[in-house]
């Protein structure tokens, strides 16, 4: 009887991690899992500007588990001005965004010198039947957003993305909470432009990139990102990528209005589903 009570546990576990992969609408659209290492350059900057340089790298992480998305972000990255002394900033961001849409828990903690100097942790919820639309912090301790119907989540708002893409869409506006800082919700206005051709970038013999992941078609993209309370015309800062149909992203572009980084893929390769079993993986 244990034997067959174990077998039966195995085929249900084989069983549950299959029906809840099959609930994740980004699987089903196409994207992979996988992790991304990008180098970061400072590409532009104004005469009046006191920043001399910016160099770093940022980690990239992105899977789905058995009921949600799972992402981390880890920033390294050294600033360098002409009046003061440099700056080395480490950030680690992660985040658990339910497939539904629903809910939504972050954690992020940047360091400057090694001494933390920002912290944020919280969760959300958004269309959750009989509770708020809202976001309610744990650090900073009550600070608390409404979020406005129809707020979408960073995976959600990447599907979104993607149908509109596929529909022919050129222009798209939502409204985003990714728990990224302590100043809520923001507009982005989303501009797809060429899709031509797949892009890939100049590789050339590096090994640390699988092609496969960087080989699906690819858009140029533009977005726009506003403080969702303030109406001033041009945004706070804005994004030019490309942008892959599996959900890599092979190339940045960041303009904060002072200065501009580049961020170059350097290193990617794909990950397992974080819901499936050992038996599953064989």
């Amino acid at each position: 009887m244990k034997v067959i009570y174990i077998i039966f546990l195995l085929v249900l576990s084989g069983f549950s991690s299959l029906v809840n992969a099959a609930l994740d609408p980004a699987k089903e659209m196409g994207m992979l899992a996988h992790k991304a290492l990008y180098d970061i350059k400072l590409s532009t900057k104004k005469s009046s500007s006191n920043i001399s340089n910016i160099s770093g790298k940022m980690f990239y992480e992105w899977q789905p588990s058995c009921d949600a998305w799972i992402s981390n972000h880890r920033f390294d990255m050294l600033y360098e001005y002409a009046q003061s002394p440099s700056v080395r900033v480490t950030s680690d961001f992660s985040t658990y965004e339910s497939f539904d849409g629903k809910s939504f828990n972050f954690t992020l903690q940047r360091k400057r010198g090694g001494m933390v100097f920002e912290e944020v942790r919280g969760s959300a919820n958004a269309g959750e039947k009989d509770y708020p639309d809202e976001v309610i912090y744990s650090i900073p301790k009550e600070l608390v957003f409404n979020l406005p119907e129809g707020t979408l989540f960073p995976t959600a708002h990447t599907l979104a993305v993607l149908d509109k893409i596929k529909a022919g869409d050129k222009f798209y506006k939502a409204t985003i909470f990714d728990g990224s800082d302590a100043k809520g919700p923001v507009d982005i206005n989303s501009l797809i432009l060429s899709n031509e051709a797949a892009y890939i970038p100049a590789i050339g013999n590096n090994k640390h990139i699988n092609k496969d992941l960087i080989k699906a078609k690819g858009w140029n993209m533009r977005l726009a990102f506003f403080p969702l309370n303030d109406f001033e015309i041009t945004p706070d800062y804005e994004m030019s990528m490309v942008f892959h149909e599996n959900g890599v992203i092979s190339d940045m572009d960041v303009d904060y209005g002072d200065f501009s980084v580049t961020q170059k893929l350097i290193a990617i390769e794909p990950l397992d589903d974080a819901c499936l079993t050992d038996i599953d993986k064989e």
